[in-house]
């Protein structure tokens, strides 16, 4: 059995959670989360404010390779409509920088034109400064892969680190040419 699937998901408050049909709607003060649950041997039984996925423990290892996966599904889904998720992203370069226009978020970093990302709907962009990006919203999946495609619009080379990267990622420099003797 999954140790993952056995923990159970604890509802903050405000939070309301349904099951129904394998479909899990989870509702919170930042919004509104659903996902199908494709296995129809794994449970949900909800306790008041505790939540438990179930799995026989007959079940093939896929099932209960499953039974962690949904877990983790859910216990996202409850931490985004109660709290959100971000993912800060930093920009550097000679004249690199970001701005926000409306839903499009605009990057200048070193290309002839400037790049528009247009945020996919439930993601929102901020700019605290001009080579720092926020990246905001309920959906885990959705913020992480919006981080990715824009990190990916410039990745950073390893000489002067020059790009789009994370704040928390460590940039490995390599070495520059030596002068010859």
């Amino acid at each position: 059995m999954s140790r993952i699937g056995k923990k159970p998901i604890t509802l903050p408050a405000g939070v309301t959670f349904n099951f129904e049909n394998g479909v899990v709607t989870v509702k919170g003060a930042k919004g509104t989360l659903t996902r199908h649950i494709e296995e129809e041997k794994i449970g949900v039984e909800v306790n008041g404010t505790v939540v438990t996925l179930t799995c026989p423990e007959d079940a093939k290892s896929d099932v209960q390779a499953k039974h962690g996966l949904y877990r983790a599904l859910v216990a996202n889904m409850v931490k985004g409509v109660s709290e959100g998720f971000t993912r800060n992203l930093i920009i550097n370069g000679v004249g690199y920088k970001a701005a926000v226009q409306g839903n499009k978020l605009v990057l200048n970093i070193g290309y002839s034109h400037p790049i528009e990302v247009v945020a996919p709907e439930g993601i929102t962009f901020t700019c605290p400064t001009q080579t720092e990006i926020t990246v905001a919203g309920i959906d885990k999946e959705l913020v992480g892969q919006t981080a990715a495609n824009i990190k990916a619009k410039r990745p950073v080379e390893p000489y002067h680190a020059y790009g789009v990267r994370y704040k928390e990622e460590t940039v490995i420099m390599k070495e520059g040419k030596k002068a010859g003797k």
